[in-house]
């Protein structure tokens, strides 16, 4: 235990550390690629410096703090918070669709206005035709009948994206694909073999912010520039052990979207709170490239859905007990790693350790 103690002052300093990042880590929520360089084909990081004691250190926090929230969504505590949450978001909860196709709609106006982007801000192209289609998916916004058109336009995007930039690039953005399967969806009110609209954005929304937590400890190096010019958010600590902290804060909130309804709830307000504050730090850009998943956040903060109908999310209910819940981050980060770096491998050729 002496690397602790020579790293850091102790471990109530570590614990208030883990807190503060998990409040002050939004200005690594802005996505990195829109406004440093970046080479997705590059070296990631190997696993034996990922896998080193201040990630061992980090998790551990995660795991006690996930437990805690699974426990104490069991107790009058947790019925309490619930009913507090039920009351605020209200509104939202009532207007979910709206809110989407809102929110939707100034996404793609913005992108029509700004031209020469596909989906995000380093994803760029030269098409005039693709301007005018994302106007057409912010159009399709006006009526149901027309969202299943905006949707397959929004595939049609994602897809002209993959085709310019690789499947692994685009797997940064998988909660487009949700978004675009809510639409569809709702659009034909029907639901996916049992699984709700809403839940099928929530799923992707979870994978596309595990999948980024994976980069913020392969390619760490990416935000040194960011770090560099805000050094007060470091709190002190080197910008290696802060790219981790911000890591494991994010893919442990990631990782509770999927879990029970109170400590997903919880999650989706932290994360909002993250992406809503990043947006002071780094200004319009990150403002639009972020606001669809502010909006599917914001919904799930609302969202008090419990009871699932199939039988096989009843047997998904029955899994998700508290003492599980540790089991499964551990389990879920052990696979975004290997298939992170296995398929970084096969594609690039970068090496395990």
């Amino acid at each position: 235990m002496n690397w602790m103690w020579n790293r850091l002052p102790n471990p109530a300093a570590v614990v208030l550390a883990f807190v503060v990042n998990g409040v002050l880590a939004e200005r690594a929520a802005a996505h990195v690629k829109w406004f440093c360089a970046y080479d997705v084909a590059g070296t990631p990081r190997g696993l034996e410096n990922i896998l080193c004691p201040d990630f061992e250190l980090l998790l551990g926090l995660a795991l006690v703090t996930l437990l805690a929230g699974c426990f104490v969504e069991r107790t009058y505590v947790g019925d309490a918070i619930t009913r507090a949450l039920d009351r605020a978001t209200a509104v939202i909860r009532d207007n979910t669709e709206l809110m989407f196709r809102a929110g939707v709609g100034a996404f793609f106006v913005a992108l029509w206005a700004l031209g020469g982007i596909l989906l995000t801000p380093e994803l760029k192209t030269n098409s005039a035709a693709i301007s005018w289609l994302q106007l057409g998916i912010a159009a399709g916004m006006i009526s149901r009948k027309t969202m299943p058109l905006s949707a397959l336009g929004i595939w049609y995007l994602f897809i002209t994206a993959v085709m310019q930039y690789g499947a692994f690039h685009l797997a940064d953005y998988p909660v487009f694909l949700g978004v675009a399967t809510y639409l569809a969806l709702v659009g034909l009110q029907r639901d996916l073999f049992g699984v709700r609209p809403l839940d099928v954005v929530r799923y992707s929304a979870a994978v596309t912010l595990m999948w980024a937590s994976i980069e913020k400890w392969a390619y760490p190096e990416w935000s040194f520039p960011l770090l560099t010019q805000n050094s007060a958010m470091t709190l002190g600590y080197d910008a290696e052990f802060f790219m981790r902290a911000a890591g494991v804060i994010e893919f442990t909130l990631a990782f509770a979207l999927i879990w029970t309804p109170l400590v997903r709830r919880v999650a989706a307000m932290m994360l909002v709170a993250m992406f809503v504050s990043a947006i002071f730090q780094f200004g319009k850009i990150d403002a639009i490239g972020h606001s669809a998943i502010i909006i599917a956040l914001l919904t799930f903060v609302a969202d008090n859905a419990k009871v699932e109908a199939t039988a096989q999310h009843r047997l998904v209910t029955e899994i998700r007990q508290p003492w599980f819940a540790p089991v499964g981050l551990c389990l879920a980060m052990a696979a975004f790693l290997a298939v992170y770096y296995v398929s970084h491998m096969a594609l690039f050729g970068a090496k395990l350790v």
